[in-house]
């Protein structure tokens, strides 16, 4: 269905699933990925017999955010190519929010940076033991952009400062407390246990969960768009900075970097 294979879409009676797999860099995320996400969603709308759509990665990771490599290979000096960047991602975490079915996380494994940010732009989050949840980027001299706004919009300002200026990576009982994580399964049943919520979410009117979902964006809607946006502008921002090339280069020598 896709023209890259590290995305896959299947589909299960009423329930869509969306596969990261690129399991070898732990579902980094790549520009063909995201531009293949917003396809799959996109595909799994049309198909009408869909009524909600699982998100998760293959093997021990769900995914560990941007591919650092395609990042350091970028021009450092390209701004208009990290405005862009930023924006295709603000735009496919709106898409997201305003997707009309409802998306379930089934997080089975690490959710980092971008990935993090996927978990918490999906309506109903399920996880492994093994979920930890993070936003490091300020460790490597970049920014959580629109993962911030939506963290924010999550669990409150208070929590979300916490993660966000420390820049730490919490395991899934603190992620589960804070509210990010509404569920931990076993490990060999993430998915089956976000299948089973999609199956009783297809037990329900159609009309009636879409415009449930409408509802719980709409009244804040403007504001967390404008929100997304603001991310977006940050994170591009802060891959032009010095911090950012050192920050990606010590993360791809494996060594602290040296502000």
């Amino acid at each position: 269905m896709l023209p890259h294979a590290t995305i896959r879409v299947r589909v299960d009676g009423a329930v869509g699933t969306i596969l990261l797999d690129r399991d070898n860099r732990r579902n980094a995320l790549t520009r063909a990925m995201i531009a293949d996400l917003r396809q799959a969603l996109g595909d799994l709308h049309l198909e009408q017999r869909v009524r909600s759509v699982i998100l998760t990665g293959v093997g021990s990771a769900f995914c560990a955010g941007r591919d650092v490599q395609e990042l350091a290979a970028s021009d450092e000096t390209d701004a208009q190519r990290f405005g862009e960047e930023a924006e295709q991602f603000r735009d496919l975490l709106a898409g997201m929010l305003e997707f009309p079915k409802p998306l379930i996380a089934a997080v089975n494994g690490p959710a980092l940076a971008s990935g993090a940010a996927l978990v918490l732009a999906c309506d109903v989050t399920i996880a492994s033991p093994t979920a930890t949840f993070g936003l490091p980027e300020p460790r490597w001299g970049l920014v959580a952009g629109p993962g911030a706004a939506l963290l924010a919009f999550r669990i409150g300002a208070g929590p979300a400062g916490k993660l966000l200026l420390v820049g730490e990576t919490i395991p899934v009982a603190e992620a589960h407390r804070l509210g990010i994580y509404h569920e931990v399964t076993p490990v060999d049943s993430t998915w089956a246990r976000a299948k089973a919520l999609g199956d009783q979410i297809a037990a329900c009117a159609p009309q009636a969960v879409q415009l449930a979902k409408r509802q719980l964006y709409e009244t804040i809607g403007e504001q967390l768009s404008t929100q997304l946006t603001s991310g977006a502008i940050a994170s591009a921002t802060a891959r032009t900075t010095d911090a950012a090339r050192e920050g990606l280069a010590a993360f791809l020598e494996k060594r602290p970097p040296v502000w």
